[in-house]
């Protein structure tokens, strides 16, 4: 990888912290408010959206410090280093907002069947605090360009925050102008509703890189093609491609080179050609060739020679 690339990727990740820092600030401190607020009104909305306000400050601080176990110096045995551990709190983040939306279900159907009573007006100004705090936090995750899943997880959960305030506001307005309290417990189930999809996106895209399956965005068919177009190249097998972490891919292909392409650049010129290629045409600035000439194919093992 060459150095300016790992260079902009550390330094995206270092200001990905300081928006998590913030973020987890502003939630800690709304959290507080909508509790207050949840009991102050009865509101079942403001109380689901303080707790799903807890689960978010726990999240966004399991995301920032994921970020920073995966600045750790690779080891003897972390040839990768931990980058992993962001794909891992993302992972974590969606399973948690599955349980809230599991838990949002359960009370919003239970207070359906018995509604209590609900201070709307002190709802709609709990539920305001939220939405603008929201929208803050909001603004901050979506300055960062770095592609992370892990700040990905973070924004979700504060993104699912945001619509929890706006439903609870309608929901107080509701309540306001027709004293139709169940709107209370049909807002906690629309927002269970609203949350669920994102979770499930989030936690395919974590299993996605911990399978190591290929980028969703790139085609190893047009890979194969591309690198095989190299001059002097006959055969690309053995070609496999992961994601190390988000926004960071990885390609290693076994590549075989005409005898005379060898003689006449070396090595190290047909691999300038194939490296060249897959940064230049994707974006691929981790990549490992094994240079083969056409001379050895015949030995090479295909599983069926044993050795002594």
């Amino acid at each position: 990888m060459g150095h300016g690339h790992a260079h902009t990727h550390a330094t995206g990740r270092a200001e990905d912290r300081k928006r998590l820092q913030i973020v987890l600030v502003v939630t800690a401190t709304v959290m507080v408010v909508e509790v207050i607020g949840a009991f102050v009104t009865g509101s079942l909305a403001l109380l689901a959206d303080a707790g799903h306000m807890a689960t978010d400050a726990a999240a966004v601080l399991l995301a920032l410090g994921a970020s920073y176990v995966a600045t750790l110096r690779p080891g003897p045995g972390s040839t990768f280093g931990y980058h992993r551990a962001e794909i891992l709190a993302a992972l974590l983040n969606a399973l948690v907002l599955l349980g809230v939306c599991g838990y949002l279900a359960y009370a919003g159907i239970t207070r359906l069947a018995d509604p209590t009573e609900v201070e709307a007006g002190a709802m709609i100004a709990f539920a305001l605090v939220g939405l603008a705090a929201n929208a803050v936090s909001m603004m901050i995750l979506n300055r960062s360009d770095t592609g992370s899943l892990n700040l990905k997880g973070a924004a979700n959960e504060v993104f699912a925050d945001l619509l929890g305030s706006v439903v609870a506001v309608i929901a107080g307005v509701v309540i306001v102008a027709t004293g139709f309290h169940r709107a209370d417990s049909i807002a906690s189930l629309v927002i269970a509703v609203m949350i669920l999809p994102r979770s499930f996106i989030l936690l395919r895209d974590s299993v996605r890189v911990l399978l190591e399956i290929a980028p969703a965005d790139l085609d190893l068919a047009e890979v194969r093609e591309h690198l095989a177009a190299v001059p002097g190249v006959t055969d690309v097998h053995d070609l496999h491609a992961w994601t190390i972490t988000s926004g960071l891919s990885s390609l290693s292909a076994h590549v075989t080179v005409t005898d005379e392409m060898l003689a006449r650049i070396g090595v190290g010129g047909v691999l300038d050609q194939l490296q060249e290629c897959a940064a230049g045409h994707f974006e691929l600035h981790h990549s490992t060739f094994q240079v083969e000439p056409v001379s050895h194919r015949q030995h090479e093992d295909l599983g069926a020679a044993e050795c002594d």
